[in-house]
């Protein structure tokens, strides 16, 4: 179980590193391209004057840094469940007893923030295309709606059959 946790520990890690670095890349870009004293005169959605060019940047860096925001979360939620798994359950302090239900929930917070960074590191993807063209972001969008959709969708035979076989893999009570 252990293992398990340290290994999506390490991948929180390593896609909160890849947030970071984009973010810092384009925090760099921003700041040697912008001036900051030109006016707002392309306010078209494909427009490609500095200014426009800084928005999109500064949209994209903010995204990039909400992964990292969660990535970082979902890390900090899994060491809290890798030091507490080590604590014997029934053991009660004055303000806290540990219960298996408590550890399970933060499991399930940091899992939960570790998808959620990856849905807005994902985001990213069609707002780095958007730099380029508009359409492109909208290609890109659908592509990337059919891939999550397939992914978060589990096809089973029938509903009773997915039902027997997850009482089948279910763990057993411990008498």
């Amino acid at each position: 179980m252990v293992q398990t946790i340290r290994n999506a520990v390490m991948g929180s890690t390593v896609m909160a590193t890849s947030s970071i670095f984009l973010s810092s890349g384009l925090a760099a870009i921003i700041s040697s391209t912008y001036s900051g004293n030109e006016p707002i005169v392309d306010a078209v959605y494909g427009a490609h004057g500095d200014i426009v060019v800084a928005i999109k940047y500064a949209t994209i860096l903010f995204v990039f840094l909400f992964a990292f925001l969660f990535y970082s979360l979902s890390i900090n939620m899994m060491n809290q469940v890798i030091f507490l798994i080590n604590i014997p359950i029934g053991v009660e302090d004055e303000d806290f007893t540990m219960t298996p239900e408590y550890m399970c929930g933060l499991l399930e917070k940091g899992f939960v923030l570790h998808i959620v960074g990856n849905r807005i590191f994902y985001a990213a993807l069609p707002l780095l295309l958007w730099i380029f063209e508009p359409l492109l972001v909208f290609l890109c969008s659908l592509l990337m709606v059919s891939i999550l959709y397939n992914m978060d969708i589990v096809y089973g035979e029938d509903k009773d059959s997915t039902k027997r076989e997850a009482k089948r893999m279910a763990p057993k009570e411990v008498i």
